[in-house]
């Protein structure tokens, strides 16, 4: 796990001291040593941070050359398959220098150029610069575990693996993009590939981009999943979860370093320590809980900890917390707005304490439909299929009945165009969509049954923008790496060529995991309800705290957004609202005044 960062002139020497300060500024990332190429003839630099989990030697380093140099790789992220590939290299007549991961795609671009994407199993955000024709190849993983931004224009291009490594460049325009805004309110984050500034692009999962000397840009999306409806017994189902779930918790241990697991008590988190006990590794736990709640999930961590006999470090956060959100901005370069950003950062803060890795549950609810608690999985099951297909074919686009039932379910932290309009400086209004719905509709399928519909939504949109970006940036904050094997490709690929009605049954949360875990997990824990990663509702209802935020604020002072609807959200007790707008503020007076 590291920071990346590159930049190539079309014109000119790159400045050397100032691409320092650009990759210095992910140090969090990775503190375990940096590197710095540059080009012979000056116009290009690739640098790196890094985290040392695999090969901890100096062979380890980066930027990583091939054998004649003429081909140099940054990457972030793990290769969970690399020795596999490795071998097949070797045997075709390559050479290796390390035994590190990252090395085979190196080589294994030079033997299959960008086909080298489907062989790789993991998380990953690359960039290869190929000396010989001055282009660069870059990629990002297929669910977009790992992230990486870009500027493109006609002086230079620029790529890292955070927001702040290219705008650290002082020749870098800091213009706020007002539809990135508008997104923002909107869904909780900015959705690829834009990013908060115009300039700024994000790479979206499952995408490469290529660069050619003259700076054509082209950019592909390489890996989609398919589904099918193939009709096999619940039994046969259950036996390939688990072959396939114990193979994935195998390759997401491997490291020369220890790693450790975040344990909610819930059945995703809880499966991790049981496949962990069964391939014999011996892990410890991290979880968080919040004082004074009756539903802390720390409780729940304990008894699967207790059953399967691993240590566990805990933390209880207690109201006045909230206030970590004050650390954030540094680290989330780009808002968003998700109440469970202060339990993830805190737990990572403290498995970072003890361990450089962990295993984490996210994927899980996407895979096997757990999202009951929010009632669209379970009322999407119970939608008639054809009727359902019928209808969001021939609707016009932005009415989708699919996608505004989804747009409905994801709405508790959602501005209306009404409440937009309130809120935000006149200037504003043009830059709101028509479409309110828009990332929802742009990846949507409506042939697909309701329910899968909606897990594709998902695995898109929630869970590829808000979910994952989330989970780096808190932990990276902390030089944590996070590993997340239910965001295995041949897992999703496998169970969504299934027919719903054996994995899925809406009285039976995640029938497919709850059976390979019945057995020997702790009952309290298989009947508990499930519950999201954030707390009660009442530890982001300090109204002093935002009214203090948000009424000496920037956003108010330059006139962004309306006093009175700000005294409205506060005299109305709208936490959660005020919660997003005071996440914005905190960015934006971070970063952009």
């Amino acid at each position: 796990m590291c920071g990346i960062v590159g930049q190539h002139n079309f014109r000119g020497r790159v400045d050397i001291p100032q691409f320092e300060r650009m990759r210095d500024s992910m140090a969090h990332r990775g503190p375990d040593g940096y590197g710095l190429w540059e080009s012979p003839d000056g116009s290009t630099a690739l640098g790196h941070r890094r985290l040392a989990l695999i090969d901890l030697s100096d062979a380890g380093r980066q930027p990583m050359p091939n054998e004649d140099e003429s081909l140099w790789l940054v990457f972030n992220g793990e290769i969970y398959n690399y020795q596999i590939i490795r071998d097949e290299l070797e045997a075709r007549g390559h050479r290796f220098r390390s035994h590190t991961d990252s090395e085979v795609i190196l080589h294994g671009y030079e033997e299959w150029g960008h086909e080298v994407l489907g062989r790789l199993k993991g998380m990953f955000a690359f960039a290869l610069w190929n000396e010989r024709n001055h282009s660069f190849f870059l990629a990002r993983d297929r669910f977009g575990i790992k992230p990486l931004y870009y500027l493109h224009n006609s002086q230079y291009f620029l790529f890292a693996s955070e927001i702040k490594g290219i705008t650290e460049n002082d020749f870098v325009y800091k213009s706020i993009d007002e539809r990135s805004l508008i997104d923002f309110f909107i869904f909780r984050y900015v959705p690829s590939p834009r990013s908060i500034w115009q300039e700024v692009s994000k790479l979206p999962p499952a995408h490469f981009l290529e660069v050619d000397a003259d700076g054509r840009v082209r950019m592909k999306r390489y890996w989609s999943l398919n589904y099918g409806n193939d009709r096999k017994s619940p039994r046969e189902i259950v036996a390939r979860v688990d072959e396939l779930l114990r193979r994935s918790v195998d390759e997401h241990r491997v490291s020369d370093v220890p790693v450790g697991v975040f344990l909610s008590g819930g059945y995703d988190s809880s499966a991790l320590i049981d496949y962990a006990s069964r391939i014999d590794y011996k892990t410890q736990a991290f979880t968080i809980g919040f004082s004074g709640w009756s539903k802390s999930e720390h409780r729940y961590a304990r008894l699967v900890a207790n059953q399967f006999d691993t240590p566990l470090s805990t933390q209880v956060l207690e109201p006045e917390e909230l206030e970590i959100a004050d650390q954030l901005p540094f680290f989330y370069d780009e808002p968003l707005a998700d109440t469970s950003v202060v339990p993830t950062f805190a737990v990572s803060k403290l498995a970072g304490q003890s361990v450089k890795a962990v295993m984490s549950g996210e994927g899980g609810d996407e895979l096997f439909g757990g999202y009951v608690w929010q009632h669209r999985y379970k009322v999407a099951a119970q939608s008639h299929p054809l009727r359902f297909q019928w209808a969001n074919r021939f609707f016009p686009r932005r009415w989708t009945p699919g996608v505004r039932y989804y747009a409905h379910g994801m709405s508790s932290r959602r501005f209306s165009r009404k409440r937009l309009r309130a809120l935000l400086h006149p200037d504003l209004y043009a830059a709101i969509p028509s479409d309110l719905n828009w990332f929802y509709n742009e990846n949507f399928r409506p042939d697909l049954t309701p329910l899968k519909s909606f897990q594709h939504l998902d695995v898109r949109t929630f869970m590829g923008e808000l979910v994952l970006t989330k989970v780096d940036r808190a932990s990276m904050a902390h030089s944590l790496e996070v590993r997340v094997p239910f965001l295995d490709h041949e897992l999703h690929e496998y169970l969504m060529g299934i027919h719903e009605d054996v994995y899925f049954q809406p009285d039976q949360t995640k029938f497919a995991l709850r059976e390979n875990i019945a057995q020997r997990m702790p009952l309290e824990i298989l009947e508990r309800p499930k519950w999201g990663f954030t707390g009660p509702s009442d530890f982001y209802a300090n109204l002093a705290w935002y009214e203090s935020v948000l009424m000496s604020g920037g956003l108010l002072a330059d006139g962004l957004i309306r006093r009175e609807e700000l005294e409205r959200l506060i005299r109305k007790r709208k936490h959660i609202n005020l919660w997003t707008i005071t996440v914005l503020e905190l960015w934006y007076s971070r970063w952009a005044r």
